[in-house]
């Protein structure tokens, strides 16, 4: 069976939460690092210009966003299920909002001044610039909650996940589910920012419930390059789609050149050739000089598809 490559950085809350279900599912994976800011060329050569973090790589099959990702993962190892029997739905409608609106209001919260000073403490100015410019580039021109609003928010969100786990051992119940791990990664990054931690003292049934998911793990992790990384796509042929499954919402045939673009946060597009778009995400078939023929796999669920080439 193909290997698993993260593609990924230690800073990342959307890779710790991938980290954690590798562990909880108790998978063999191989560790990318990669850049927090662009340019990522090896990143780009894979996905074809997305460049969110993190990545999924199986041989030649590029898997983008973490929704998806944790689908893949589910597949791959049903057990333990992130989406038990019954729980489906509001599993998923607890990630979704987790991932966006939670994630949104940490990050305003955590990148005050306060918390930016600690982040980047030590660091050159110019790395700080970057930094700025490049999550500024992003949002796509967006403005960010303002720091006041974020912690308010913040606050209630904070107490609204503690109510969950008051009376039961995980959000969901009595293991976790992908709502554990999709509630918990911004919450990991606020606690590992001493200055603005304190937030969540006034929740304290988060602390012993944020434990039980760190201790979860990473599972068996081997160092990896991004270069043997892409001669392992080079080399791989991928893995079939889904046939007879073709959902067409767009009036948009297979075979089609179409791009793929985030609805919001990282706007980069990735342009290929539509190979399948079932009821939950699309394939596209591209080519890159080093990477070769690989297929790129996004959720429809938070990205907009459209023609290359209108008529």
């Amino acid at each position: 069976m193909p290997e698993l490559i993260l593609h990924h950085y230690p800073a990342s809350p959307f890779a710790e939460k991938i980290r954690l279900i590798l562990g909880y599912k108790k998978l063999a994976w191989k560790s990318v690092i990669i850049p927090s800011i662009m340019p990522k060329p090896d990143v780009v050569a894979l996905t074809g210009g997305y460049r969110r973090t993190p990545v999924l790589q199986i041989g030649a099959d590029i898997y983008c966003d973490t929704a998806l990702i944790c689908d893949v993962l589910e597949q791959r190892q049903p057990s333990p299920a992130l989406y038990p029997q019954g729980g489906n739905g509001g599993n998923r409608i607890v990630a979704q909002w987790a991932d966006s609106t939670l994630f949104t209001t940490a990050m305003a919260y955590c990148f005050s001044q306060e918390g930016a000073a600690f982040f980047f403490q030590g660091q050159a100015p110019e790395t700080v610039k970057a930094f700025g410019e490049d999550r500024a580039k992003m949002r796509g021109g967006a403005g960010r909650m303002r720091p006041g609003d974020a912690k308010s928010a913040y606050k209630s969100y904070l107490r609204r996940i503690a109510s969950m786990v008051d009376a039961q051992a995980y959000v969901m119940g009595q293991q976790p589910t992908l709502a554990d791990f999709s509630c918990y990664h911004p919450l990991w990054f606020t606690r590992r920012m001493p200055p603005l931690a304190s937030i969540l003292d006034a929740t304290p049934s988060l602390a012993p419930w944020m434990d039980r998911m760190a201790a979860i793990g990473h599972g068996n992790m081997e160092k990896f390059d991004s270069s043997a990384a892409i001669a392992t796509a080079a080399e791989s042929t991928p893995a079939g789609v889904e046939h007879g499954v073709f959902q067409d919402d767009h009036g948009i045939a297979l075979g089609s050149r179409v791009i793929i673009t985030a609805e919001s946060f990282g706007l980069e597009p990735t342009e290929g050739e539509l190979i399948a778009a079932t009821r939950t995400r699309y394939s596209l078939r591209r080519t890159d000089v080093r990477a070769g023929t690989v297929h790129a796999h996004f959720p429809r669920i938070g990205f907009q598809l459209k023609a290359a080439n209108p008529a």
